[in-house]
């Protein structure tokens, strides 16, 4: 294990929008007098709302006015424009710091619908960006932003003896990139805790797979399974306390439980089918998992304490890599469909089942906490990349590296 260190970021391209994608005018952010802010506020928010896919915003060029305070806001001037909404700002010395303040309009309606006004440091000010961007959706979308929130990766360079793995560690538009660990063996499943502090993840360091729970803010590592056989596929609970996992000490692959206090090891399952994969239901209360017991790959769920386990999954032939949207009304998964891999959501209440990808390998599906899109792993130009895809229609996404494999993402839960 290595110390957190930057990296060179994902660079993120919009692939797709949606034609109804509302028009909004974020206008550059004014300044005080002398001040230059390392970051461009209004630019931070505007690729945040154009990649959520539902909002569409004006290129600063085109902009009729340049108001930044509510005394300069005539919103005729927006109208003629076809905006639907407004946002002015300005950003502010505070200290060492600075103070950001915005003001939202709807234009139609002539009036104000939200405002801030937040303190933050230097280091801080595009952290800031993203969560007034968050606030933003938030009010005219009607569900919580996802742009102040991060995605955990895995990344690959070289082959063979020289290869090198890390688990890394970036915010959702793919900038500030952290590495937490650096290893010439492989590194995969990372899982992310409930508070967003602990990522757990599988290590072949020393030839052989085990799960650590490492904390991100100071770097300690714990090492929670290390049997024989296979340790894979944590997850962690919605309480936090408790870590489900694949293990094979027994010699076959079955889903177990570890209480993370006590460290009292529970098996859930018990069949001679490989069961792998587990992830837990927003209310802690089911188990979903892979197994291959009707004799393909296939979901079933299971109470929390275990049970018997019900087969959910119901078309194809291969469904596998499952996990629960937040509101746990639907689960996505890796679907073979025509002989590729595609990501699917399946809708648990109706029994419906809608693909959202289109490539030949597309495997790792991780819903974003606010349960609008789903990151995935792909293949785009002959390597591994990561690409986001909208459930309900909307903007889609490809992250890359300059150099080398992306692979396994896992999207944080809403950060505090």
């Amino acid at each position: 294990m290595i110390p957190a260190t930057a990296q060179a970021r994902l660079t993120i391209e919009v692939t797709g929008g949606v034609e109804a994608a509302q028009p909004i005018a974020i206008v550059p952010f004014g300044v005080s007098d002398g001040l230059i802010p390392k970051e461009d506020v209004a630019g931070v928010i505007a690729a945040d709302m154009a990649r959520s896919g539902k909002f569409r915003p004006m290129p600063s060029r085109d902009m009729l006015a340049m108001p930044s305070t509510p005394a300069e806001v005539d919103l005729r001037d927006w109208s003629l424009l076809n905006m639907n909404n407004l946002v002015i700002g300005r950003v502010e010395q505070e200290g060492e710091g600075y103070r950001v303040s915005y003001v939202l309009y709807d234009v139609f309606r002539g009036n104000q619908i939200g405002s801030a006004s937040l303190s933050t440091t230097a280091g801080g000010l595009r952290l800031t960006a993203h969560r007034i961007a968050d606030q933003i959706y938030e009010k005219l979308a009607g569900t919580p932003g996802v742009a102040a929130t991060r995605i955990a990766y895995i990344t690959s360079n070289g082959r063979g003896d020289n290869q090198t793995v890390t688990l890394r560690v970036a915010d959702a538009d793919g900038y500030n990139p952290q590495t937490i660990v650096s290893s010439n063996d492989p590194l995969m499943s990372p899982a992310w805790s409930p508070d967003g502090r602990r990522l757990a993840y599988v290590s072949f360091e020393n030839r052989r797979a085990a799960i650590y729970v490492q904390d991100l803010a100071s770097g300690r590592r714990d090492l929670v399974a290390s049997y024989p056989g296979i340790n894979g596929s944590p997850a962690f609970s919605p309480d936090g306390q408790r870590l489900a996992m694949t293990l094979s000490k027994d010699g076959n692959a079955n889903i177990y439980v570890l209480n993370l206090l006590s460290r009292e090891l529970t098996q859930l399952t018990d069949h001679f089918a490989i069961d792998t994969e587990p992830a837990w239901s927003p209310d802690g209360s089911q188990i979903i998992f892979t197994s291959d017991r009707g004799g393909s790959p296939q979901i079933y769920r299971m109470a929390a304490s275990g049970g018997a386990a019900e087969r959910i999954s119901a078309d194809g032939d291969y469904n596998a890599r499952a996990s629960y949207s937040p509101d746990g009304k639907s689960i996505t998964m890796v679907s073979r469909v025509n002989g590729q891999f595609r990501i699917a959501v399946l809708d648990l209440q109706r029994g419906y089942t809608r693909v959202l990808s289109n490539g030949n390998l597309d495997e790792s599906p991780s819903f974003a906490p606010n349960g609008s899109m789903v990151i995935y792993a792909t293949i785009a130009g002959g390597r591994g990349v990561l690409a986001a895809a909208a459930v309900e229609g909307g903007g889609n996404q490809r992250l890359s590296q300059d150099a080398g494999e992306v692979r396994e993402p896992a999207w944080s839960p809403m950060m505090k």
